[in-house]
């Protein structure tokens, strides 16, 4: 879990937020509360981008679908874990397709909590960290030649050396030479390394 990770709580209910926060806070995590919606999202921009947000379904004003949505149109991609009542489980669907990566249904557990909460902080952790090693593949993509590139992107879709200089209007020999400044030059130590590159550069 990041150092620096927050868990933005959004409930009206004050004993319910201070519930939430409290066992957030005695397993370690920090626990910022908000009463509403309207209170989190005028403060997008301050949001910590190692954090969820653990929001109530049913609020008066902007509800926690709605919050949902806002925050996806705002390009704010914190995983959310929303709380439902019984008679609002269809909501929380409609929410998991909306892009939750998780609800729990009154009463839960506070196990069942903090394990909703540590996923989505795994998964925030996860990200990052894609998110770093796509930025160094695309920095040593930048140093490859013209022709390296193309060879790169022969390779990375499955053709043999005869096949990528038949593509490309080279011998197979010229390819093989230029594959291995590819690897080289993108730290790749085989070739499923390279396919992976590729796969990760296409996410960009």
């Amino acid at each position: 879990m990041p150092a620096d990770a927050v868990v933005y709580v959004v409930d009206d209910d004050p004993a319910m937020r201070e519930s939430i926060a409290f066992l957030l806070e005695s397993a370690g995590i920090l626990a910022r509360c908000y009463d509403s919606a309207e209170m989190l999202l005028s403060e997008t921009s301050d949001l910590s981008a190692h954090g969820c947000v653990v929001t109530d379904i049913r609020m008066p004003g902007i509800s926690g679908l709605q919050l949902v949505r806002e925050l996806h149109d705002r390009s704010v991609l914190l995983p959310i874990v929303v709380i439902t009542g019984h008679a609002d489980v269809a909501l929380a669907v409609e929410a998991m397709k909306a892009g939750v990566v998780d609800f729990l249904e009154k009463p839960f557990a506070e196990e069942a909590l903090l394990r909703a909460v540590q996923g989505a902080l795994a998964r925030v952790e996860d990200q990052a960290a894609r998110a770093q090693e796509r930025s160094s593949i695309e920095a040593r993509f930048a140093h490859l030649t013209a022709r390296e590139r193309e060879v790169f992107e022969a390779i990375a879709a499955g053709d043999s050396n005869k096949e990528a200089g038949r593509r490309l209007g080279i011998s197979p020999r010229t390819v093989e030479i230029y594959r291995a400044n590819v690897m080289a030059k993108m730290r790749a130590q085989t070739l499923s390394d390279l396919v992976r590159m590729a796969l990760l550069r296409s996410a960009l």
